[in-house]
C-alpha cells in the first residue's frame, strides 16, 4: 500500500537552504553567459523580410547564441553597432570561383561586399571531381563558405569531349551516373550553360535525362539558358520545361534580355516565371545589377564554328570559304541586335596581348589598321579568337530592364564573378560591388525595394533555395554569418573603367563565427567552410575498441 505523505510547511532552514540553491543556479546561469562576440545596439534584419528592431547579437564557437536585448551576457570581443545595420551574411547564388579561390583564398573582393557564402559551379562549368574539390577546400579554410553545382558543360566534356551531335545512350547513361555521383559529392544541384561549348550542341531531351539524375537526389537546375537575345522567350519556356520535366526546383541564371532589339522585354520574360510560379512550379531568378554583361570572345561566332579544340576552330577560321560563312552569320547576328559595330564588346582580359584591356572591338580594329565598318571589326574578332580568345564585357542592356527584374520579389544576387587578381586586366566591376551597389544605388538613393526586402534576396530566399538550412537567419543555433554595415555609407566603387576597388561601407564581417573584416579591414583570417548538397554521402564512422 502506498502511503500519501502529508503537506508540511517548510522550516526556515529549509527556505533558507532553498534560496541559497537558487541563487547558486541563477549565477551558474549567468557565468554560462558568456560568448564569444558579443554585438551590441544594432538595427537588426534578421533575413525574413520583417522590419528591422534595436537588439544584440551574441555569438559562441561559431553559432548564434542568442538575438534580442540581451543582459548578463559576457564577451571576449564586444562590437558596438549603434546607428549600423546587423544582417546575415550575403549569400552569392551566382559565382565561379573553382580555380581563383586557391589562388587568393581570402576573397576579399566578396568578403568587402558583404559575401559569406557562394554557390559556384554554375553556367554548366564546375570541378570535375567534387568529391576532390571539396576535400581541397576543407584543407585550404577559404574565406568564404563554398557550394557547388555540378556543370553539363563539364559532365558533357568529360564523356563526348567537344563534339558536335547527340549523345549515345551509353554516353546518356554514362553521363548521368556522373551527375548522381557528384549529387552523392555534396553538389546542390546541376548547372546548364546552353550557350557554351559543348552544352551548346545538346538537345532539351539530353538535358532532361541528366536534370533528373539531380533531381532524384534533391537537386536545383539552375541554368544560362540557350539565349538571352532575340529568342530569350524560347530559351526561357525552355528551362522552365525542363524543371517541370524532372519535377525540380529551376533557377535561371542572371535573368536580363541583351540586344537593343531586346529592351524593354523583361516584361515578356518575367511574365512568364510569374506564370509558373502560379502553376505550382518552384522557379525564381538572379541577377547581378549591372546593364553589361561579361563572358568570352567566342560567343560572336556561331556554335558550329567552335565544335573540337582551339585547333579545330582555327583550321575553320584559315579555311577562306569557312571563315566568309563565320563572318557571314557574325554579321547577321549583329544585324538581328541592332547594333552597327562591335563597339559595345570591350576586352576584359587578352592574354595574347594585354595592351587591348579596356579597349573595345571598335578600338582595336582601329589600333590594326583597319577601316572602322562591321565586316573589319568581324575579321578582327576572328584574328583573336585565333590567338585563344578574350575574356569581354557587353555593353548590351537597358537600365530600365534592369531596374524592372530587379523589383520581383524572387529575384536574388549573383554576381557571377570569380575571385579576380587586384590589377590583372579589366574584369566587370559585378566582381566587386553587386552587393554594394544595390544597397546603395537602388535601395537608398533609389528607393527601389525596401532595404530588409533587398536583404531577404540576399539571404534567406537564397539559404531556401540551394538548401543551405543553417545560412540566411539570425536565429539562434544558426551558423554566425554576420555582416555589420553603415546604411548611408554603403556603396560600390568599383567601375568598368577602374574595376579594381572594393567597396565600402561594411565594416565587420563574421563567418561562421570569426571576424574576417573588422573596421573595414580585412583580418587576413579564413573561417570558411565547403557547404554541401542534401544528398551528401557522409564517411561511415567505424567505432573504435
Amino acid at each position: 500500500m502506498i502511503k500519501r505523505l502529508k503537506n508540511k510547511t517548510p522550516g526556515k532552514g529549509a527556505i533558507a537552504l532553498t534560496i541559497g540553491i537558487q541563487l547558486l543556479f541563477t549565477a551558474a546561469a549567468f557565468a554560462q553567459q558568456s560568448c564569444d562576440v558579443l554585438i551590441r545596439n544594432g538595427r537588426i534584419v534578421d533575413g525574413t523580410g520583417n522590419s528591422w528592431f534595436y537588439g544584440d547579437v551574441a555569438v559562441k564557437d561559431g553559432k548564434i547564441l542568442a538575438v534580442g536585448k540581451l543582459s548578463g551576457y559576457t564577451a571576449a570581443k564586444e562590437i558596438d553597432a549603434k546607428k549600423m545595420i546587423v544582417a546575415p551574411g550575403f549569400i552569392d547564388v551566382h559565382g565561379h570561383v573553382e580555380s581563383g579561390i586557391f589562388d587568393r583564398p581570402t576573397a576579399d573582393n566578396y568578403i568587402y561586399d558583404g559575401v559569406t557564402t557562394i554557390v559556384t559551379g554554375n553556367c554548366g562549368s564546375s570541378a570535375r571531381d567534387l568529391q576532390q574539390f571539396f576535400s581541397r577546400l576543407d584543407s585550404l579554410h577559404p574565406g568564404m563558405n563554398i557550394a557547388s553545382l555540378i556543370g553539363h558543360n563539364t559532365v558533357r566534356e568529360q564523356v563526348m569531349h567537344r563534339d558536335n551531335r547527340a549523345p549515345t545512350p551509353a554516353e546518356q547513361q554514362q553521363m548521368e551516373a556522373l551527375v548522381a555521383k557528384a549529387m552523392e559529392d555534396g553538389a546542390v544541384g546541376f548547372s546548364t550553360g546552353l550557350i557554351y561549348i559543348p552544352g551548346a550542341f545538346s538537345k532539351t531531351d539530353e538535358v532532361v535525362g541528366l536534370a533528373k539524375a539531380s533531381a532524384k537526389y534533391n537537386g536545383v537546375y539552375a541554368s544560362h539558358i540557350r539565349n538571352e537575345e532575340n529568342t530569350v522567350v524560347d530559351a526561357v519556356n525552355e528551362a522552365i520545361s525542363i524543371g517541370k520535366a524532372a519535377n525540380m526546383p529551376v533557377e535561371i541564371s542572371h535573368f536580363k534580355v541583351s540586344g537593343k532589339a531586346n529592351w524593354g522585354r523583361s516584361h515578356e520574360t518575367l511574365n512568364l516565371v510569374t506564370q509558373a510560379r502560379k502553376e505550382g512550379w518552384d522557379v525564381t531568378i538572379d541577377q547581378y545589377p549591372y546593364t553589361a554583361s561579361s563572358t568570352n570572345l567566342g560567343v560572336r561566332l556561331p556554335d558550329w564554328a567552335l565544335a573540337g579544340g582551339q585547333d579545330s576552330v582555327n583550321a575553320r577560321l584559315h579555311n577562306p570559304a569557312i571563315r566568309a560563312q563565320i563572318k557571314k552569320e557574325m554579321l547577321e547576328q549583329l544585324h538581328d541586335y541592332k547594333y552597327k559595330n562591335y563597339s559595345y564588346c570591350v576586352v576584359a582580359n587578352y592574354s595574347a596581348d594585354s595592351t587591348y584591356n579596356g579597349k573595345s572591338i571598335t578600338d582595336i580594329n582601329k589600333l590594326m589598321g583597319r577601316k572602322s565598318n562591321a565586316k573589319n571589326e568581324a575579321e578582327t574578332i576572328m584574328d583573336m579568337i585565333e590567338k585563344g580568345g578574350a575574356q569581354m564585357v557587353y555593353h548590351g542592356m537597358d537600365e530600365k530592364d534592369v531596374r524592372y527584374i530587379m523589383e520581383y520579389p524572387f529575384c536574388m544576387v549573383g554576381a557571377d564573378a570569380g575571385v579576380p587578381t587586384p590589377g590583372k586586366g579589366m574584369p566587370h566591376p559585378r566582381a566587386y560591388g553587386s552587393n554594394a551597389r544595390i544597397l546603395g544605388r537602388y535601395v537608398r538613393e533609389a528607393q527601389l525595394i525596401p532595404l530588409e526586402e533587398a536583404i531577404r534576396r540576399m539571404t534567406s530566399l537564397a539559404a531556401q533555395k540551394f538548401q543551405l538550412k543553417d545560412r540566411g537567419l539570425l536565429r539562434e543555433g544558426m551558423a554566425a554569418d554576420i555582416v555589420i554595415f553603415d546604411e548611408q555609407q554603403i556603396i560600390d566603387k568599383a567601375t568598368f573603367d577602374v574595376p579594381h576597388q572594393y567597396s565600402t561601407g561594411f565594416q565587420y564581417v563574421l563567418v561562421n563565427g570569426q571576424l574576417e573584416l573588422e573596421n573595414g579591414q580585412h583580418t587576413g583570417v579564413r573561417s570558411g567552410m565547403p557547404l554541401y548538397g542534401p544528398a551528401k554521402k557522409m564517411p561511415v564512422a567505424h567505432a573504435g575498441f
